[in-house]
């Protein structure tokens, strides 16, 4: 079971009370919860959460939109809904920290998932699991297993170190 939007320790906790007070319930058995990282709050505590939620789901769509303080769905600012901006792969970068220090996994959905070339740096800085539209799913699979991990992991830390979106997709 994954909760979206939790900004907060005491949201978390909330959910995590009323899905455990209806599993007890209904008798149903224990089931993983975790937390969608879609806020930059989330991912700022994710040292926090870490501690207690079993999983962690990046939703980079609207991750990206609140990192950049932008609407995606207004029609006038979607083209600055811009994924490979360095503050964005720094936010995942604590959020797979956090959760590889705490024994749990971190998967990404959205469109950063489903582009090929932002899911090398993804899968570079640790992120276990790629959510993508099966149509995308081929093109990450090749792209995936043409370069070596430690390859991956060396330039997510190159991307990680740059200062604009504009030198992460040159690289």
């Amino acid at each position: 079971i994954m909760f979206p939007m939790i900004a907060k320790m005491s949201e978390w906790r909330r959910a995590r009370d009323l899905a455990e007070a209806v599993r007890v319930q209904l008798n149903a058995p224990v089931l993983p919860l975790g937390i969608m990282i879609e806020v930059p709050s989330a991912a700022l505590l994710a040292d926090c959460f870490a501690k207690e939620v079993d999983f962690f789901s990046v939703g980079s769509n609207d991750l990206t939109q609140y990192t950049l303080a932008m609407d995606r769905l207004n029609p006038n600012l979607c083209n600055e809904a811009d994924s490979y901006h360095p503050s964005l792969l720094r936010l995942i970068e604590m959020t797979v920290k956090a959760a590889d220090a705490n024994g749990k996994w971190v998967g990404v959905c959205g469109n950063m998932a489903a582009d090929p070339n932002i899911a090398c740096l993804l899968v570079g800085l640790g992120v276990h699991e790629l959510s993508v539209s099966p149509a995308n799913v081929p093109y990450v699979k090749n792209i995936l297993r043409s370069i070596s991990f430690k390859k991956l992991q060396i330039k997510a830390q190159k991307a990680l170190q740059m200062s604009s979106s504009e030198c992460v997709m040159a690289m």
